[in-house]
Parts: C-alpha cells; sequence; structure tokens
C-alpha cells in the first residue's frame, strides 16, 4: 500500500466544495482558531517565545532594510520599463543580499572558529549575538568586474592578521570606562 501525502489547502478546498462536508469544515475551522488561540495565550505568558518572535522579526526587518539600500543604488529606480524586467531586477537584487548575507556569515564563522581555538569564550559570545545582515562594510555603489576573477575569497587570510587579545583587551576597557 502506498502513501501519499497533500496538502492542507487541498484538503480544505475539496471540503468546501461539498456541501455535504459543511460540518467537517466548520470543525477544521474552529480547530484552526483554537490552535491560534492557544499559540496567542502561550505568546502572553511566555516571555521567552515573545523574545525569540521579536528576534525574528527584526531579523526581517533587516532583510529589508538591506533590500532597501541595494534597492535604492541608482536613485531607487528599478532597471527595465516592463514586468518582466523589474521582476528581473528584483531578482537580482535579493541575490546580492543573499551574497551578502552569505559573505558575512562566512566572516563570522571564521572568527568564531579563531576565537574558540584560542579559547576567548567572551568574544564567541558576542560575535555569536552579530546578525549577519550588515552591509556598512561594502560599498554598495560603484562599478564591479566579476568576470576577471577566478578564485574565490580566502576568509582565513581576511581573518589572519584579526588578534583576538587585542579585541578582549579593548572590550575590557570599554566596559571599565
Amino acid at each position: 500500500m502506498s502513501r501519499k501525502t497533500t496538502t492542507q489547502s487541498t484538503i480544505v478546498k475539496k471540503l468546501s466544495n461539498n456541501k455535504q462536508n459543511y460540518r467537517t469544515l466548520a470543525a477544521l475551522h474552529e480547530y484552526d482558531r483554537l490552535i491560534k488561540c492557544l499559540y496567542l495565550l502561550d505568546y502572553v505568558d511566555n516571555k521567552t517565545l515573545r523574545q525569540f518572535v521579536q528576534q525574528a522579526l527584526n531579523r526581517g526587518e533587516a532583510y529589508h532594510q538591506l533590500r532597501k539600500a541595494i534597492s535604492s543604488i541608482n536613485g531607487n529606480q528599478f532597471r527595465g520599463g516592463n514586468d518582466y524586467d523589474v521582476a528581473k531586477w528584483n531578482d537580482c537584487a535579493r541575490l546580492i543580499a543573499n551574497c551578502i548575507i552569505y559573505y558575512n556569515c562566512a566572516l563570522l564563522s571564521g572568527l568564531v572558529e579563531k576565537f574558540d581555538k584560542v579559547n576567548q569564550q567572551s568574544l564567541v559570545d558576542m560575535i555569536t549575538n552579530l546578525s549577519p545582515v550588515a552591509w556598512r562594510h561594502i560599498q554598495l555603489s560603484g562599478h564591479y568586474d566579476f568576470g576577471g576573477a577566478k578564485e574565490g575569497i580566502d576568509v582565513a587570510l581576511l581573518l589572519e592578521d584579526i588578534d583576538p587579545y587585542s579585541i578582549n583587551a579593548d572590550l575590557d576597557e570599554t566596559e571599565a570606562a
């Protein structure tokens, strides 16, 4: 016997089309309302859940700000005169945003590995709280040529001059002040 899967929307459509299934459909709607109500009560009572939800909302907002920064290049004008060109520009902007996030994740992961090797747990804890959706260190405007570069970015080479002990000393001085 084979098992088949379906989506929730398909089940609801099939139940909605047949008037005989009205009570079953009404029961599913009530069940959905019950799940939402239980989540809302849990959200009100659980401070940790509220913090996680707020962090997720902040990450989404940071991503949208990055997309806005990418889109604002060239005077906030979309490139193209039809819907296809605008959709292509949006896909390119999304790709650029994801490349920036990936680059930042690679840098942050490299720093975590480097600081973990030298037992700098305070720096590892600080880095794990940083968002990979930052772009201030990236020059967004300008002309870039990616055709000639065959080799990738060596993250270890970028991070090799960073001294964890001097960073930790700087943090200690900042906390003392």
